[in-house]
């Protein structure tokens, strides 16, 4: 933080589902910027683990099937005069969240970071819809064939996000808060929004600005704030926590709770039917890396970034995690904010004996 000028972090970390370390970091001359443990963050693309898992948790409970092709769950119109690409009928579920859905960011923009070009392709006013997103992308030709390969897609958990609403009859948010994050006793995670923070929400920090896209009135705004548009981000990267939330979620998939059962656990971390790529690849919202050497399992991960925040979450196959959230992903000193992971694992390494203290019930 000191080295990057970041003001506001923190660290909370887990050890054999104990909490073990749960702080908060200021490093500001601000004095009204206290971070606590229980500040809240936007945690960006971890909020993938939470779509997945919703997804999950409706297959577990008999409501769709991981197969059914999202063309069979929610009715994806193009805009008139235009047609939809005929290989929509082959993104099933599971490749919409697995990313191999068939769209790359590298070959056509990521649409959720478009607003001004769809709102003008579309006619409607900024600040756009994530309907109006997904009007305006199926308009335009998959970048590959479905299955065909891994490419991380932002839209795919879009689509996601309302395959959850469609199916479930409710809206996202309240679904996943009432399957997913209240038996477990996560009280404090919200969606987030581009401008009014909720109470104990860290400012956020960037050296850019841009032109906002919740408006038309074309008016210069920091990056953190309207330069591009938290609503639209709900399926892929809305949710705002504290690192204690994130690590508490992670005990999900160390089975600690009946949120989602064996089958369902299996499901989040199959190979894709591309299979292992360097070493790794994506199953239901976590990155999975299968580890053969010094022992069996797999480490799981994930990191998110939205102008404004940075953040990591990890889970180790030897019963570690930690999760590691900023209110700032870039600054003047060009340095990786990458770097907070290896170093991470270096300090975990470090420890010979572990706390047998469990901090949870001090942070609901």
């Amino acid at each position: 933080m000191q080295a990057r000028g970041v003001s506001g972090g923190q660290l909370a970390v887990t050890y054999q589902g104990r909490l073990v370390l749960a702080r908060g970091y200021t490093y500001s001359d601000d004095t009204s910027l206290t971070v606590q443990p229980t500040s809240l963050f936007r945690v960006a693309s971890l909020s993938k683990t939470v779509t997945a898992a919703a997804v999950a948790r409706l297959a577990q409970d008999g409501k769709l099937s991981l197969a059914s092709p999202v063309t069979s769950l929610l009715s994806l119109t193009p805009p008139d005069g235009q047609a939809a690409d005929p290989r929509l009928s082959n993104v099933s579920l599971l490749r919409l969240l697995q990313h191999t859905g068939g769209w790359d960011r590298a070959i056509t923009p990521d649409p959720l970071f478009q607003d001004r070009v769809i709102s003008r392709a579309l006619g409607v006013p900024m600040e756009i819809s994530g309907d109006d997103i997904v009007r305006y992308t199926t308009g335009k030709a998959l970048d590959f064939a479905p299955g065909g390969r891994y490419a991380y897609s932002n839209y795919g958990y879009l689509l996601a996000g309302q395959v959850i609403e469609k199916v479930s009859g409710m809206p996202y948010a309240s679904y996943v808060q009432q399957h997913l994050l209240n038996p477990i006793g996560i009280t404090r995670m919200k969606l987030g929004w581009s401008i009014a923070p909720h109470t104990g929400e860290v400012p956020y920090r960037s050296q850019y600005t841009g032109t906002t896209v919740l408006n038309e009135s074309g008016a210069t705004v920091a990056g953190p704030y309207g330069a591009f548009s938290m609503g639209n981000q709900w399926g892929n990267g809305r949710w705002v926590a504290s690192a204690v939330d994130m690590v508490r979620w992670a005990r999900v998939f160390d089975g600690a709770s009946s949120v989602l059962d064996s089958t369902s656990l299996a499901r989040v971390f199959a190979q894709p039917e591309i299979g292992v790529s360097n070493g790794w690849y994506y199953g239901l919202g976590w990155n999975v890396r299968p580890v053969t050497t010094g022992g069996t399992g797999r480490n799981t991960w994930h990191t998110g970034s939205l102008p404004g925040n940075y953040s990591l979450l990890v889970r180790t196959y030897q019963g570690m995690s930690w999760a590691a959230l900023f209110n700032q992903r870039d600054d003047a000193s060009g340095r990786s904010y990458d770097d907070i992971d290896p170093a991470l694992w270096t300090a975990s390494r470090a420890v010979t004996s572990w706390p047998a203290h469990d901090l949870f019930p001090n942070y609901f």
